[in-house]
């Protein structure tokens, strides 16, 4: 693999603007200087600076609380994992025990940011702090979803099986499970 030099510095923004705007996002265009010289203009999705939390609530140290909800996007239901934006003025770890307690009716008492992760960073900026939430209680806040949200328990040994199904396609869930697996299985060593 050939090292490019030029990589080692970052383009020059030389121009931003808002070219759109939504409740939830904004698009940008931005134009930008490389270091050989080459200017280009990209669009850009902006999204809140503080992201979201993408939630895997252990019910036990096997059992996954998953959740079957619509996903207008891809326009039929949605097996994945409680998910949802941190309001303001929320750390992570307080919005990951807000979205829980809403869409499955339990808290915990032992939340770890696992790691932030992107979907599509070439031109989106949102992030996606994915958390694990071990020693739940029952606790139930309201939420502001259209519909009661079904829980579905599911083994985390079956992971495979849960990826094969066609309601089961949101890769931050994927991930945040496989995630989760290796780490209680113990390959990710202490964090």
């Amino acid at each position: 693999m050939t090292h490019n030099p030029s990589m080692n510095k970052k383009p020059i923004v030389t121009s931003t603007e808002t070219i759109a705007r939504t409740r939830l996002f904004r698009v940008e265009q931005v134009g930008l200087r490389f270091a050989n010289g080459r200017e280009v203009s990209y669009e850009r999705l902006r999204s809140s600076p503080s992201g979201a939390v993408l939630v895997v609530p252990m019910l036990d140290d096997t059992t996954v609380l998953l959740i079957r909800e619509y996903a207008a996007g891809v326009e039929r239901y949605e097996l994945a994992l409680p998910k949802g934006r941190i309001e303001e003025g929320e750390s992570l770890i307080e919005a990951a025990n807000r979205e829980i307690m809403e869409e499955i009716g339990y808290g915990a008492r032992r939340l770890t940011h696992l790691k932030s992760v992107t979907l599509a960073p070439g031109y989106f900026s949102h992030a996606t702090h994915l958390v694990l939430a071990q020693e739940l209680y029952p606790e139930r806040l309201e939420g502001d979803e259209p519909e009661a949200i079904e829980v579905v328990p599911w083994p985390l040994d079956r992971l495979t099986e849960l990826c094969a199904r066609e309601e089961c396609t949101e890769a931050r869930s994927i991930a945040a499970l496989f995630l989760v697996r290796d780490q209680l299985a113990g390959k990710l060593g202490a964090r």
